[in-house]
């Protein structure tokens, strides 16, 4: 049977580049970038490196970029630093269809004493600028917006966003773990104060993530340890993982532009055949998305049946977001769009990546509809909607 991998927004493959640039640094070239000898220096040149090229794709400084386990630690460390660094700015704005690493951190940070603002969305998944603005006050410390959301693939209005708080003098933090490598970020020129970012969603391997920290920001190390990362981040050094994401992050730099045209061509040709399946609706902005993000709900269809068939047809995608798909709960950024309980566990989301052909596209939009025909015909939604 034909495999085809539609869920690149859960995770990606390693790319074959990636793999091989990381093979040394399990057996051969295995320092401790802490030791002061030739195997330590080794180790601490090819961090360095790697750095570097994830510093670039992004227009920061080298100094300036944190390694992490991940992109929810880096969300973690940033929201926590900041927020025990300067406790006196004891308001926190964040977004309601912000990735839980985020919004679970900031309900744990009510818990200790910090009030925080969850700003509402309209029905593309946008925040609306003015009213961040009109939210802030004398004591808030930080803005954790989502540069690009993991479930519909809406682009929020970052440019907007960082010059508020610029001229507010607020900490912004964006999650740009969707984002980053996908789409062009410049941290100076969208006035961004912290950035987490993933390997494993750019092909690269799991388990290691960079938080970008301006070089001005105070921020509190939430690991203590042996004061690695420059005292912000304790722990040995993931030195393959580093050194793979590093290598992602070159390809992608090299690679995006030419990457993100022809996934959209085959994002938009997916939207089109999808949508002219009867009773089926797009979630997310039709144009402000990433290029590979295609997210819809079908009138009277349970989502993760629709998720079963298709993979018993080849097809891997998801419904929600990978990290809580195990939830009978509705999605909590369907939710926030204003879609309805029952709207809102019809939702199909199938996310693209470099592997992908319009071959796979044709065969997706041949099976699609035959599944979602049957389903409808055993559907018990079927005569009570709306």
């Amino acid at each position: 049977m034909k495999r085809i991998y539609l869920d690149n927004s859960a995770t990606t493959p390693v790319d074959k580049r990636v793999l091989e640039a990381m093979k040394p640094f399990f057996s051969e070239m295995y320092g401790n970038a802490s030791s002061l000898h030739k195997f330590g220096q080794e180790a601490k040149k090819n961090m360095e490196e790697s750095r570097e090229k994830i510093a670039e794709i992004i227009n920061a400084k080298r100094e300036e970029i944190v390694f992490t386990s991940g992109g929810t630690e880096s969300d973690n460390l940033a929201i926590e630093g900041i927020c025990f660094a300067n406790k006196e700015k004891n308001h926190i704005i964040t977004s309601n269809i912000e990735h839980h690493a985020v919004l679970h951190t900031c309900r744990w940070m009510e818990k200790q004493g910090f009030e925080v603002t969850y700003l509402p969305v309209d029905k593309y998944g946008l925040i609306n600028p003015a009213t961040l603005e009109s939210e802030i006050k004398d004591n808030t410390g930080l803005v954790s917006i989502m540069f690009a959301n993991n479930e519909i693939g809406t682009i929020e209005p970052i440019v907007e966003i960082g010059k508020i708080c610029r001229e507010k003098g607020v900490c912004f933090h964006t999650d740009a773990v969707q984002a980053f490598g996908k789409i062009p970020i410049d941290v100076n020129k969208y006035n961004i104060d912290l950035l987490s970012m993933s390997a494993h969603k750019v092909y690269g391997p799991k388990g290691v993530g960079a938080l970008f920290v301006r070089n001005d920001i105070n921020i509190e190390p939430i690991i203590h340890g042996g004061g690695h990362e420059n005292e912000i981040r304790s722990g040995t050094e993931n030195i393959a993982g580093i050194v793979g994401f590093g290598k992602a992050a070159e390809i992608a730099k090299k690679e995006m532009k030419k990457e993100a045209a022809r996934e959209i061509k085959l994002r938009d040709k997916l939207i089109k055949g999808v949508l002219k399946i009867e009773n089926s609706h797009l979630n997310g902005h039709p144009v402000k998305r990433l290029p590979n993000n295609t997210n819809f709900w079908f009138e009277f269809i349970e989502g993760e049946s629709l998720v079963v068939w298709l993979d018993s047809k080849g097809i891997a995608a998801s419904t929600g977001s990978a990290c809580s798909s195990k939830s009978l709960e509705p999605s909590h950024v369907l939710l926030a769009i204003r879609l309805k309980h029952e709207q809102a566990h019809g939702s199909l989301r199938m996310t693209l990546g470099k592997e992908n052909t319009k071959k796979d596209i044709n065969y997706v939009l041949e099976v699609l509809p035959e599944i979602i025909e049957k389903l409808r015909k055993i559907s018990p939604y079927k005569g009570k909607w709306k």
